[in-house]
């Protein structure tokens, strides 16, 4: 945080079911008029902006309302097409709180104020705690949960707990309220036993699940 330079004002992406953590990789098709302008314009500048999630627990008459606690990202890659779309590649840098809508045209552009985490804990038990995690993962993905190619051995290389809790989030959480969840969880340590304990609950229900299943394919369950 210390060397990390975070503007004042970014645009802003609002995405359903889309919760964008700090060093994830995001990867977006970019084509309403709205984003191909935006875009333009982020390229021409700093590469920067801002991804949130939609909150469908907010009123209804706020148009796209945004969870208050997102990431900002640097775009890494971008190809642009013949039709004026484009595909880009986003890194998440850091959280930060919206703290209000400056405007909403042509794309929504916020203020922000940037969030720092902290460890909660000593190395020690960090790295207990990163350890469980991990453990429960490969638990979750022996008894039937896929995860992407790769991402056990990517995620056991990763030295720095708190990107490790990030990146672990992003990719193998797939309830989008827990990740915002996550995501406005500052702590680290707590960050991890949060995740631990909703791993356990999910490793315990394919248990009960493959118990009642006996001997049925997943597709004769139906018959049972």
């Amino acid at each position: 945080m210390e060397s990390l330079h975070v503007p004042e004002t970014v645009p802003v992406m609002t995405l359903p079911n889309t919760v964008f953590f700090p060093q994830a990789l995001l990867p977006l098709h970019i084509f309403e008029p709205r984003y191909r302008q935006m875009l333009r314009d982020v390229l021409a500048r700093d590469r920067l902006f801002a991804v949130a999630r939609l909150d469908p627990a907010a009123t209804a008459d706020a148009i796209e309302p945004a969870h208050t606690i997102a990431t900002i990202g640097i775009i890494r890659a971008c190809q642009k097409a013949d039709n004026d779309t484009s595909n880009l590649l986003l890194q998440g840098m850091c959280r930060v709180e919206i703290q209000s809508i400056l405007r909403e045209h042509p794309y929504r552009l916020i203020s922000v104020r940037p969030l720092a985490t902290v460890s909660g804990g000593n190395h020690a038990q960090l790295e207990n705690e990163r350890l469980e995690v991990m453990r429960l993962l490969n638990l979750r993905r022996r008894l039937g949960t896929p995860a992407p190619k790769g991402m056990t051995q990517f995620l056991e290389s990763i030295e720095d707990v708190d990107t490790f809790a990030d990146v672990a989030a992003f990719n193998l959480c797939e309830d989008g309220d827990f990740k915002q969840t996550l995501l406005e969880e500052l702590d680290t340590r707590r960050r991890l036993q949060l995740f631990a304990a909703r791993l356990k609950s999910e490793i315990e229900e394919q248990k009960l699940r493959r118990k009642l299943q006996g001997r049925l394919t997943d597709d004769q369950i139906a018959d049972n």
